[in-house]
């Protein structure tokens, strides 16, 4: 899957390509520079060949070298460019003083003061290069006043939201957890980072750029290339690696590939040759329900894992609602399942390899039989109240879980079996690298023994080894009609049929994700739950299977 990289990574993959002899850092700069008025020109092309004016704002790193450069090259085009400076110039890196003296062959540089910068006629693109991937402390002082000013305070901030391109990421914005970093106690302002039209990064995507208040900080994210890829992927062996690259990586899942991984071609391919096999070669999966009238959340995780290739999917109810279910379902089976006795011994049937607890099944019943779906080891899902009904003692539900169970909480059922990782992801982040979602993720995946999904339009899923992805909904993939209700129960039944259907958990948990979201994309507004698992014959079908081997 594609690697989403924090800083420090990124560093070092820049870093060992220089020291390799591969590139140096004034290339590395140039490329950057080229990419971001390649995105720009991509963006707006109606200025390809209309020379317009821009405001560049450098900082004094190597983003702010960046943009130098970018400077350089739009005045090379006829652009009228005014640079402002902020920070100390005798600090400036080597690179970025080359590129620096460069420009002042060119234009003059003004020092970056508020009140002069708002004074100035407004231009057609702002490039923000002010902090990039190495930010480690809140901007402060005039400084925060200025990017709060730019970022939503002014009166005329829309124009500068409109034409503001980043560099790497919108300055004050965390790219390792995508937070925004905040200076003085109590901060006077929401945020100092603005809110950009455009994000350009490089080689890779950073974590921040997908997580919390990245997406919407970011505005649209572009990715360019800047030539060390292929040497990474190729030259730089493994055990070539700094420690820090041996982390397990945290991965996005996106469409292309989850294709090349051959994961969901060969398992829809299993589903179209159904006829090899029957129905329990596809595995049988049990959703509990609640009472009479609680009934509906488990209904629609079990459509989720019937839709989703589960062989047989069986409703395991109270006495008080049998006559409730049977009226509304028909590919579905039902089972009275009344308390943990029966539970106990509908749980012996061999053919039954997923369990999912947790959708409307109330918390009295959750505690009765969560520990007895545990003990069985059969791969299960805890979602809802099978989550909730532990908050008093959530080491109580870690001592009996094991490695096939995925846990799905949203940040609420987070909070309450997590408290103290909760409490660290909701501390004001000050300096970077902050803790982040997947930080969050992992910790508690760690502590749990198990798969956890943590959900969001930033879902992030990890297992207790520290693998780690990512499927956020946001930017081109953003489905704002997911926060529905039911939604996350229609989620906890597609990971349960993955399960049923011999799926590992991680792989399970990232996959029914990915096709959450993309049954959302396809069905567009006004999506309610009951219409997720009836848009999943259109998504699988769509899949581009053509030339997949099977190996």
């Amino acid at each position: 899957m594609s690697e989403l990289l924090t800083a420090a990574q990124m560093r070092a993959i820049e870093q060992a390509a220089i020291e390799s002899g591969e590139v140096t850092g004034l290339e590395l700069m140039e490329r950057a520079g080229q990419g971001v008025v390649e995105a720009i020109f991509e963006e707006w092309p109606e200025y390809a060949n209309a020379p317009q004016s821009a405001s560049v704002l450098c900082g004094p790193g190597n983003n702010g070298g960046d943009g130098f450069v970018v400077a350089r090259l739009l005045n090379s085009k006829g652009w009228r460019v005014q640079v402002w400076f902020w920070g100390d110039r005798n600090k400036l890196s080597a690179d970025a003083r080359t590129n620096y003296n460069l420009w002042e062959t060119l234009g003059d540089i003004r020092d970056l003061d508020d009140m002069e910068f708002r004074s100035e006629p407004g231009a057609a693109v702002y490039i923000d290069a002010i902090f990039g991937t190495g930010l480690s402390r809140a901007p402060e002082g005039e400084l925060a006043d200025f990017l709060q000013f730019i970022g939503g305070s002014g009166g005329d901030w829309a124009h500068y939201q409109a034409r503001l391109v980043a560099i790497d990421a919108p300055s004050g914005l965390c790219l390792d957890s995508g937070r925004m970093l905040r200076g003085g106690d109590p901060f006077p302002f929401e945020t100092t980072v603005p809110l950009c039209r455009l994000t350009v990064a490089f080689d890779s995507p950073k974590v921040g750029h997908f997580l919390d208040d990245g997406p919407e900080a970011c505005g649209k994210l572009v990715v360019k290339d800047i030539g060390i890829r292929k040497w990474r992927e190729t030259e730089w062996k493994p055990s070539m690696k700094l420690g820090m690259m041996r982390k397990a990586a945290t991965r996005l899942i996106v469409r292309e590939p989850l294709v090349k991984d051959r994961r969901l071609p060969t398992f829809w391919r299993e589903v179209l040759n159904k006829h090899l096999g029957h129905k329990f070669a596809y595995g049988h999966a049990l959703v509990l329900t609640g009472g009479s009238g609680k009934t509906g959340a488990a209904r629609l995780a079990a459509r989720g894992a019937l839709r989703i290739g589960a062989g047989l999917v069986t409703l395991g109810v109270p006495p008080n609602a049998q006559l409730e279910v049977a009226c509304q379902i028909t590919a579905l089976m039902m089972q009275r399942v009344g308390d943990a006795t029966a539970l106990e011994i509908v749980s012996q049937d061999e053919r039954l390899n997923a369990l999912c607890l947790g959708p409307g099944i109330g918390l009295r019943r959750a505690r009765e039989l969560v520990p007895v779906a545990l003990a069985s080891m059969c791969a299960a899902v805890l979602d809802a109240d099978a989550l909730s009904a532990y908050a008093d003692d959530p080491t109580v539900l870690f001592d009996q879980l094991h490695k096939n169970v995925v846990l799905t909480p949203h940040g609420g059922e987070f909070a309450r079996l997590f408290p103290d990782i909760a409490a660290k992801l909701a501390e004001p982040p000050t300096k970077g690298p902050a803790y982040s979602k997947v930080d969050a993720t992992r910790e508690a995946a760690a502590r749990a023994g198990c798969v956890v999904l943590f959900k969001g339009a930033d879902t992030v899923i990890a297992d207790p080894s520290g693998n780690c992805s990512v499927n956020a909904a946001v930017y081109e993939r953003a489905a704002p009609w997911l926060a529905t209700a039911g939604s996350g129960d229609v989620l906890a039944g597609f990971v349960t049929g993955l399960l049923a259907r011999g799926f590992a958990p991680m792989a399970a948990a990232e996959t029914g994700a990915w096709l959450h979201v993309e049954c959302a994309r396809a069905f567009g507004p006004g999506l309610i739950a009951e219409d997720l698992p009836e848009m999943l014959p259109t998504v699988l079908r769509d899949l581009p299977l053509g030339g997949v081997s099977e190996s």
